[in-house]
């Protein structure tokens, strides 16, 4: 198959393309909110709506079906404002990129009007508007800081007053949109990044004329309290004189023009002429002083730039003394294992069968030992009593007196005598004496004679 027959068969078909394309655009954008300016209205009597949305850059085709302009609460008109919600979609007949409106939303000046003068009158109730608050603008500026648009009128008017007038004053530009919804945050982004810098001792903000939703993000209430606050002295340049923002009303001095604002800061060229020498003259010897650093610098550098060699060395030399330090380590860890392996192997013998058994062994020697003398010591402290109560006994014992010739005399009945007048004549007694008894009989029984 030569080249020919192969092209022609990858070739796609006008609709075949527009149909993919259109399949694309449809996946990409699910949903899309546009802003412009309505023109080229068309309303056919399918009810249908077809129109243009423009801005001052570009348009884009727009069709807006009976179902869904039925809830536009608004009658549009060429030149009005508005804002489109739709789907991004392609005409495949034609090949026209166009979005299918969802809905459609007034965006007038008049709703912007309102919340401008609501948000003036904020401010103004708030003092941010006093002229007692506002700092005097320097008569002779060093370094002027500017936040516009890199490539908008306001820079080039700027830079050409100054160019004429003042070519010897340090400009420095602070890049910011000066329209659209990110516009606001970029220009607080801009003069914060001023501040740090904190070069310029005179800012001008501004951009140039248009209409009030092109000049709205300089009617920002956080805009206005950053310049409020701003240390730094602020002129506004924001449109042609007939214009007025939030930010003419706060700034320190405003200018009807950022040409105006030019012209105002510029002084004589001639007054500083001699100034300017001598400028120069401090540039150049500052400029010299530069050179002459970096060469100290360099000379500095090449003195410490050292031969991949030597660092070869030194690298080798750290990795032998880490091996070192590893080798020293690890025998470090041996011991300790080796230490805890012996510790563990002692702790093992404590716990031994045979171990416990002779503890066992040798505790229960000690414990019969100690049985034994505690049964001792108990036996002698008994018979210690013991001995003590005989001898209580003993003293106590009616037989004891029978050892110093006393004697026991009872009846038959066995009942001791103790009175002679218990007795009978006749009766048999028997007399214990210390050694045997006998046993008499009673011949005559005496009274007890008692002496007087």
């Amino acid at each position: 198959m030569n080249q020919t027959q192969l092209n022609k068969r990858h070739a796609l078909s006008v609709s075949e393309l527009n149909a993919q394309a259109r399949s694309l655009l449809e996946s990409s954008f699910l949903q899309v909110r546009v802003q412009g300016e309505l023109s080229n209205i068309s309303r056919p009597s399918s009810g249908h709506w077809y129109f243009t949305l423009k801005d001052q850059k570009a348009q884009v085709r727009c069709a807006m079906f009976r179902n869904r302009n039925l809830h536009v609460r608004f009658s549009p008109k060429e030149g009005d404002q508005v804002i489109l919600t739709a789907k991004v979609s392609l005409y495949e007949g034609r090949g026209d990129f166009q979005l299918i409106g969802e809905m459609l939303e007034a965006d007038g000046e008049g709703q912007l009007q309102q919340a401008f003068e609501q948000l003036k009158a904020k401010l103004d109730a708030e003092g941010l508007f006093q002229l007692s608050q506002k700092k005097p603008i320097p008569k002779h500026p060093k370094h002027l800081g500017i936040i516009t648009s890199p490539t908008g009128a306001a820079i080039h008017d700027v830079l050409t007053v100054l160019k004429r007038r003042f070519p010897g004053l340090k400009v420095t530009l602070y890049p910011s949109a000066v329209q659209g919804e990110d516009a606001p945050r970029q220009l607080l982004s801009a003069l914060n990044l001023a501040l740090k810098h904190d070069q310029a001792d005179l800012i001008i903000i501004g951009r140039g004329g248009g209409s009030l939703e092109d000049l709205w993000p300089f009617n920002n209430e956080a805009l206005a309290r950053a310049i409020y606050h701003c240390p730094t002295p602020i002129i506004s340049a924001v449109g042609h004189e007939v214009d007025f923002t939030i930010v003419d009303l706060v700034a320190d001095l405003r200018a009807p023009t950022p040409s105006a604002a030019a012209e105002l800061i510029s002084p004589d060229q001639e007054q500083l002429a001699l100034q300017l020498d001598r400028l120069q003259r401090r540039l150049e010897q500052l400029v010299c002083a530069a050179i002459e650093h970096r060469a100290t610098r360099l000379t500095h550098l090449r003195k410490q730039l050292r031969h991949p060699g030597e660092r070869l060395k030194e690298q080798a030399r750290q990795l032998n003394h880490s091996q070192q330090r590893l080798y020293q380590a690890l025998q470090k860890h041996v011991i300790a294992l080796k230490h805890r392996h012996e510790i563990a192997q002692q702790k093992l013998l404590r716990y031994h069968p045979q171990q416990l058994f002779e503890q066992k062994q040798k505790q229960a020697v000690r414990l019969d030992e100690r049985l034994h003398g505690a049964i001792r010591k108990v036996t002698e402290r008994q018979s210690q009593v013991l001995r003590e109560k005989v001898v209580r006994l003993n003293a106590v014992n009616p037989l004891s007196t029978l050892e110093r010739g006393y004697a026991i005399v009872s009846n038959a009945q066995q009942q001791v005598i103790t009175d002679a007048s218990d007795l009978k004549a006749g009766e048999s007694v028997t007399t214990r004496l210390r050694h045997g008894s006998m046993t008499s009989r009673v011949e005559t029984i005496q009274p007890e004679i008692y002496d007087v």
